[in-house]
């Protein structure tokens, strides 16, 4: 099973909006076909593992990350394919949290006489594929928030200038983040800012399997009330999707000119503050675009606000060893944090060097609130 799930991992920036799923088959303590499902679209991990098993497949135990598939999609069903194999014995690392799925292909592996095996490196599995599993089970993407900061939590001078604060090899773990994401979300008023492009680019991957990954770009999100993004931003410009979030009180010509220079508009009702609804944007998303993992790549105020809403799973910050000031822009916005008791505390999951600046990946802790982040 840990050969699987090096197997699965190979998927991980081509599989999108599919789940990432390694597979082994076994047959008398050899290995005699290995695969991983390494695009959308593509056959799965079993299918590739049984095809190079060949006849050896008869008899064997196939050691498969994620439940094997009941359903017709895009490619059959590979419960019926292992066991058309002949294979008599199946080792599940984790139950398909897709209800298509969910426990009916261990159902059909066992009608069939197949012995099954369910939870081992359940926990390792899991973490292969946050996002597949949040928007199966909670009706929302997987949210990531990525900022780069001075030591002294700034991230950007008083005039906005902010080019670079990290160096090259944090920067390229950024293009490692956004390859993963299904989707990049910012505000408007970091666009208008830094015009960043918000896409994947291939000098700063540094992976040999750039070109494949390249296919894909990730959807860019970009919030925006008031429709100021600009006609020539360089967002627009790029290959792949913009999609501009604004609230029904809009100017018909500014969309109008908007979707001329390229962008898609996304009409959203407005929370009481007049602000886009963040957990219905969130919801929409998994349901109407299947994002997976969301990469939040924005200023203080809207990395505030999804803190405070409570949609921020995890966090990686990239810290750089440099002062910028008092002056200078801060991480994030969290108004109404005015005595101790009310700070937002994290756990710190894992800290190393990138170059010569940190990486710390952080998660909000876990509060008593209500998770108003569940599917209506």
């Amino acid at each position: 099973m840990a050969r699987a799930l090096v197997l699965a991992r190979r998927g991980l920036y081509t599989t999108d909006p599919n789940p990432r799923v390694g597979c082994v088959l076994v047959r008398d303590g050899n290995i005699v076909g290995e695969g991983w499902h390494e695009q959308a679209g593509e056959p799965h991990a079993e299918i590739h593992a049984l095809r190079v098993a060949g006849s050896e497949a008869q008899g064997a135990t196939a050691y498969v990350t994620l439940e094997p598939c009941s359903h017709y999609g895009r490619t059959g069903p590979c419960a019926l394919a292992l066991r058309d194999a002949g294979v008599t014995r199946v080792v599940v690392a984790m139950v398909d949290p897709n209800p298509q799925v969910a426990g009916q292909g261990i159902a059909l592996l066992e009608q069939a006489g197949i012995k099954v095996m369910v939870g081992l490196l359940e926990e390792d599995a899991e973490k292969l594929n946050p996002g597949f599993i949040s928007r199966m089970r909670r009706g929302r993407p997987f949210v990531r928030l990525k900022m780069a900061m001075s030591l002294d939590g700034r991230t950007a001078m008083g005039s906005g200038e902010s080019q670079w604060i990290t160096g090259p090899e944090a920067r390229t773990q950024v293009q490692r983040l956004r390859a993963r994401s299904s989707a990049i979300l910012s505000g408007v008023e970091s666009i208008i800012m830094d015009d960043s492009r918000l896409t994947l680019r291939a000098e700063q991957l540094k992976l040999d399997e750039a070109e494949r990954i390249l296919r894909r770009q990730p959807l860019r999100v970009i919030l925006d009330t008031r429709l100021r993004l600009p006609l020539a931003a360089a967002c627009l410009q790029e290959p792949g999707e913009t999609l501009v979030v604004t609230v029904p009180d809009h100017d018909p010509e500014k969309r109008r000119r908007l979707e001329n220079a390229g962008a898609q508009v996304l009409v959203l009702g407005a929370g009481e503050d007049g602000r886009i609804s963040l957990p219905a944007l969130l919801h929409w998303l998994a349901k109407n675009r299947q994002i997976n993992e969301l990469l939040l790549e924005t200023g203080a105020t809207l990395a505030g606000a999804m803190l405070n809403a409570k949609l921020v799973d995890e966090m990686q910050l990239f810290v750089a060893p440099t002062l910028l000031g008092g002056d200078a822009r801060p991480l994030f916005a969290l108004p109404g944090l005015a005595l101790m008791a009310d700070q937002q505390r994290l756990m710190i999951h894992d800290m190393r060097a990138v170059g010569r600046d940190w990486r710390i990946i952080a998660t909000p802790e876990p509060t008593s609130a209500t998770d108003d982040t569940k599917v209506p």
